[in-house]
């Protein structure tokens, strides 16, 4: 399992050190450094690569929201506090989460997980872009069972796929084929390049996306929704 690091800023010390406990007893965070302001952090964004930072809003040198207005390039964020009248803000600046205190060990874990997955989505991203021209041909195809039958795919008819419960549907220019599988494992024969997961049942090809509207991908005639954990990693990588 991949390891995610982590920062913990917040000026109340019974807050940072709950936090510090949740951590500690989730095995695949590591924490780099927890501290009472967001000034004494910004040393460690510079010399660590951090995943995830769970940041305090209310602060008195910097607030949560000026600390991440000034970050160039911000790491997933899970604001935790006390005032829920910062929500909308949150979703301005795109955070993952937001825990409002006090809140246990149940809803911490909730956070993370999500943050940990748009983590993930971001590294095969970046991984995707390193990868050489020419590891996928236009022409490759997807052999699929259905119907007793077997169908060839050209990858480069391909519009989206859908999973239907333990059904997965292949939504081509010409025809709908519907047959036994999983997303998860035509996620991993997919190129990465020209495919993008963008929620937990759909799965469309990035040459077909014309637009988003509001929490809607546009393909053409047909529109596909796109999963709250999935949406930044859509938004910063197609637009």
């Amino acid at each position: 399992m991949s390891t995610y690091s982590c920062l913990i800023i917040d000026d109340e010390e019974l807050a940072r050190d709950l936090l510090e406990n949740y951590v500690n007893r989730v095995k695949h965070l590591k924490l780099k450094g927890k501290f009472s302001n967001p000034l004494q952090a910004l040393g460690s964004l510079k010399d660590e690569s951090i995943d995830i930072i769970f940041l305090d809003i209310q602060m008195p040198e910097m607030t949560g929201i000026e600390f991440l207005q000034s970050l160039p390039e911000s790491p997933a964020i899970i604001f935790t506090t006390a005032y829920d009248k910062y929500a909308l803000k949150g979703y301005e600046f795109s955070v993952i989460d937001y825990l409002l205190k006090p809140f246990n060990f149940t809803r911490f874990v909730q956070a993370v997980n999500k943050a940990t997955e748009l983590v993930s989505l971001k590294n095969q991203s970046n991984s995707t872009q390193e990868r050489p021209k020419g590891d996928f041909q236009s022409s490759e195809i997807l052999t699929v069972k259905a119907d007793h039958k077997v169908f060839r795919i050209d990858i480069k008819d391909l519009i989206y796929v859908e999973s239907q419960k333990e059904y997965v549907v292949y939504h081509t220019k010409k025809d709908k084929i519907m047959s036994l599988g999983s997303l998860k494992s035509l996620e991993e024969k997919l190129p990465r390049n020209q495919f993008m997961r963008v929620h937990k049942s759909y799965i469309v090809s990035i040459k077909h996306v014309n637009s988003l509207e509001g929490n809607e991908l546009n393909l053409g005639e047909i529109r596909v929704p796109v999963g709250g954990i999935y949406r930044n990693h859509v938004v910063q990588t197609l637009f």
